[in-house]
């Protein structure tokens, strides 16, 4: 799973590049932006969690 949340992280990031250098400035470019952002935010999440694993409850 970290591999995965690194690859999404990575991949945000190209997104967000790409539409900058590509597109002009539109709504579009926003929206784009905007999207690379929630990729690279939930490959953040990814590697939180795979960082922290799994706590099991003691009761």
């Amino acid at each position: 799973m970290k591999l995965a949340g690194f690859l999404l992280l990575a991949a945000g990031w190209v997104i967000v590049v790409a539409a900058v250098a590509l597109l002009g400035p539109t709504p579009a470019r926003a929206g784009f932006v905007l999207a690379g952002l929630g990729v690279e935010a939930l490959g953040l999440v990814v590697v939180i969690r795979s960082h922290l694993g799994f706590r099991e409850e003691t009761e």
